[in-house]
């Protein structure tokens, strides 16, 4: 939970379920945030990929996506698909991360995911970041779980193809799928774009939310 209008964010907690979901769902957030805020600390976790060519891609387009931001990045080796089986060890993760750091504003998959791993995690979230704003960002895929969201950060034409960009240059693994293209990423972002009257945007569940109109 945040209050509206409570100050600068200066840190930053996101988080994936698997290496490419920040990216996916929040990259743009992320380069519009770090390219205003110069220092900006980003925690950023990652459940599974760790060790391998997964974790490779992860740090050089995490990097990409905070330019200028002290990012922190730890990438583990829980397997795809499998998170419910690893409870416990997702949890200690995610408790482990909330003692080193607290967070301005938090960006996670949304709990209506229709993947286990990314609900699983979700799920976790408020369970560690109990006074904080956490943003439940959206993935496209063939489950055709799409909601109707009701927080939206707009995003310059600059910044949406750029995010796009760099999801093409850094996750070749990716490259085969076919939901992974740019006619995908920007199809949503033109969407959300115009739900909130602008030209591109990412778009958020949100679980909670305090309020300070007083002040």
């Amino acid at each position: 939970m945040i209050r509206l209008g409570g100050g600068r964010v200066e840190r930053v907690v996101a988080v994936g379920a698997h290496c490419d979901d920040i990216a996916i769902g929040a990259g743009g957030t992320l380069l519009t945030l770090c390219l205003a805020r110069p220092g900006l600390r980003v925690d950023a976790l990652v459940l599974s990929g760790g060790g391998g060519e997964r974790e490779q891609e992860e740090r050089a387009a995490l990097a990409a996506f905070c330019p200028g931001a002290d990012l922190r990045l730890s990438v583990l080796k829980l397997p795809d698909g499998r998170l419910p089986a690893h409870w416990d060890e997702a949890k200690a993760a995610v408790e482990e991360l909330r003692e080193r750091t607290d967070p301005d504003l938090v960006l996670a998959p949304r709990t209506e995911d229709a993947h286990q791993d990314h609900r699983g995690l979700a799920r976790l979230l408020p369970t560690a970041f109990r006074d904080h704003l956490v943003l439940g960002y959206e993935i496209v895929k063939w489950d055709a779980d799409l909601g109707r969201p009701v927080a939206y950060q707009p995003l310059s034409p600059e910044i949406a193809e750029q995010k796009v960009r760099l999801l093409q240059e850094h996750y070749p693994s990716q490259r085969h799928r076919p939901w992974y293209d740019r006619e995908a990423f920007l199809g949503l972002a033109r969407i959300r774009g115009i739900e909130c009257h602008a030209r591109y945007a990412e778009a958020f569940a949100v679980t909670k939310l305090t309020l300070d109109l007083g002040e």
